[in-house]
């Protein structure tokens, strides 16, 4: 018998499954935690991994403590005196990473902000592509930090997309709701720094109408009752330059994975296993984006919100 609670996301040839969560370090009832994360992950069985809030120091990986061996792992190196930072995992082996400076301004030198851009080599028909982990700062008056830092960030992707045309996954605690503007820059929706972009939101994508909330009062771990964000956590497929996305009805096969009765925040026995809403995560299956013409690629997206027992 399958010890899978989720039987129906099983890896299928083709596809890429990127889970991203903030780990909130090993705050709260962590043994209870990390219980419910171990068995998240395995049964999702993600090929990639961003994590943010995760530890990383002399006496502990919290990434490899979580996931366990097969993975290829890249951790941020400027790290808060903890080794709170962000890191990537891959099941495919990792080109160049590179790690992104987003102290932009005086205040934000105090915070571990920061983005990882790594190459994965993926296999055919998906391919080497770029991973995006993107930690900016949290506070809610660092709006404008926010802007530099995706522009930062969005600067070094299109150099890299300008020399190799390859399909860019984003992801991250972006600290935003869709309505701000760093946020509406990602999507397409606002110029910033004399530039643009468009990435797909995959959940606006695949739940049209569904606010997506990851940090809401129903999590527990929200320390601020008052909080005003309650969507802050994405995953962002780039759309623009080679990709010509190309709207069509969509498969009859498509569906969210997650039973019903998985769909909340909530995980085993009430415990939730970070300070988001569970993992996000991301299946690209080779159907429906268009994706460069010279290569005839695609994929579908499809975004499970799921929780873990």
């Amino acid at each position: 018998m399958s010890t899978n609670p989720f039987p129906s996301t099983g890896p299928r040839p083709g596809n890429v499954r990127v889970v991203s969560l903030n780990l909130w370090g090993r705050n709260g009832a962590w043994a209870d935690r990390r219980s419910v994360l171990i068995d998240g992950f395995r049964a999702l069985r993600p090929d990639l991994v961003a994590l943010q809030e995760v530890i990383k120091n002399d006496e502990y990986d919290q990434m490899i403590d979580l996931l366990g061996p097969g993975f290829h792992i890249a951790h941020q190196k400027g790290r808060d005196p903890e080794g709170m930072g962000i890191s990537i995992a891959s099941r495919w082996p990792l080109g160049e990473v590179r790690e992104l400076d987003l102290h932009v301004t005086p205040r934000t030198v105090d915070f571990p902000c920061t983005t990882l851009v790594a190459e994965v080599f993926a296999p055919d028909p998906v391919g080497p592509l770029l991973f995006v982990n993107h930690f900016p700062n949290w506070q809610l008056n660092f709006e404008h930090e926010r802007e530099l830092q995706a522009v930062v960030a969005a600067r070094v992707v299109e150099e890299r997309t300008s020399l190799r045309n390859q399909h860019v996954v984003l992801v991250g605690d972006l600290n935003a709701d869709p309505e701000a503007t760093s946020i509406r820059f990602w999507s397409g929706r606002q110029s910033l720094g004399d530039m643009s972009v468009c990435y797909r939101d995959a959940w606006e994508s695949t739940h049209p109408g569904d606010p997506g909330h990851t940090y809401t009062p129903r999590n527990p771990l929200l320390w601020d009752w008052d909080w005003p964000f309650r969507r802050i956590d994405y995953i962002f497929v780039r759309c623009g330059g080679p990709f010509r996305p190309r709207r069509r009805p969509r498969d009859p096969g498509a569906q969210v994975i997650a039973p019903p009765s998985q769909t909340s925040a909530e995980c085993g026995d009430g415990m939730h296993p970070g300070n988001s809403a569970g993992p996000r995560t991301l299946v690209l299956l080779q159907k429906n984006i268009l994706m460069p013409s010279c290569s005839r690629r695609s994929v579908k997206i499809f975004l499970e919100r799921v929780r873990a027992r």
